[in-house]
């Protein structure tokens, strides 16, 4: 069995390093000249990452699309990253020490993440950049909880960077819509406490020996709940914001754990005349 599961981890590894090879020239290209393929190589990657690494996604409900879009999401793994980019036209937000990790950081300025830092004196410049990003029609995507969980909880949401959404050019008010990610089988078999940690990366995990770990595994269910868009409007400030996204993201993440859909019994939206979004069920 070992030998098995080490096996298919090089193969994997192998096949996501050529991957990378093949596209990564062209993508730098396109981000250099400005072409929209800059926006579509990063999902044709992160698909076949999928493939490679053998997950398996389920989505519920639509992105709102089109941009500009501040997608709010939980955090349990670096796995969340291939998922989302597969699924969306968005950058995201990381922490600035990612830029500086080995392939990882370059992929992450390939596809055009914003950088922040920690430091509260710094806030207010990551604010502005977020803002132009919206303000330029692109979309985000924004980790609120600021580190990754074990993929069983949500964190409490960071509400600092949600000021963004108070606010947009010309007084518009951007879209925010919260989206939940759970990892719920492995091999087509529910997946407990006991094997979520093999996926969910946090707290002082390694990460090459985690990575090296999950790619000999089998086909792993990646489910993806896009709720019900919202604006500032009818919310009272950006910590009320936070907390809607948060319990919507919260809710999703423990009925897609249990087995549930979480769009069945959506509760009505904070804003009137908010669109009830539709069931969607695909594999990718």
């Amino acid at each position: 069995m070992a030998v098995a599961l080490h096996c298919r981890a090089l193969l994997r590894a192998i096949l996501a390093t050529g991957w990378t090879l093949s596209l990564l020239p062209a993508q730098y290209v396109a981000l250099r000249m400005g072409w929209r393929a800059s926006w579509t190589i990063p999902r044709l990657y992160h698909r076949g990452n999928c493939r490679i690494m053998g997950l398996r996604l389920v989505c519920r409900g639509v992105p709102a699309d089109p941009g500009p879009v501040l997608y709010i999401c939980n955090h349990a793994s670096y796995l969340d990253i291939v998922v989302l980019a597969a699924l969306l036209r968005a950058s995201f937000v990381a922490k600035s020490e990612v830029a500086k990790w080995p392939v990882l950081g370059l992929l992450a300025k390939l596809n055009r993440t914003v950088f922040v830092e920690r430091r509260a004196v710094r806030s207010h410049h990551h604010r502005d950049q977020m803002q132009q990003r919206l303000d330029a029609g692109e979309s985000l995507i924004l980790f609120p909880e600021g580190t990754s969980s074990d993929g069983n909880r949500v964190l409490r949401f960071n509400s600092t960077f949600f000021s963004i959404a108070e606010k947009g050019e010309e007084g518009a008010k951007p879209t925010v819509q919260p989206v939940s990610i759970a990892y719920t089988e492995l091999n087509g078999l529910p997946m407990g406490r006991r094997l979520r940690p093999y996926f969910a990366w946090y707290g002082d995990m390694e990460l090459a020996g985690h990575l090296w770990t999950m790619l000999g595994l089998g086909t792993v269910t990646v489910e993806v709940t896009f709720h019900p868009p919202v604006t500032m409007e009818g919310l009272s400030s950006r910590k009320a914001l936070a907390r809607h996204c948060r319990a919507a993201v919260a809710r999703g993440v423990s009925d897609m754990l249990s087995g549930r859909d979480p769009l069945a019994e959506a509760p009505p939206p904070h804003f009137p005349g908010a669109p009830r979004l539709p069931n969607r069920h695909g594999d990718d």
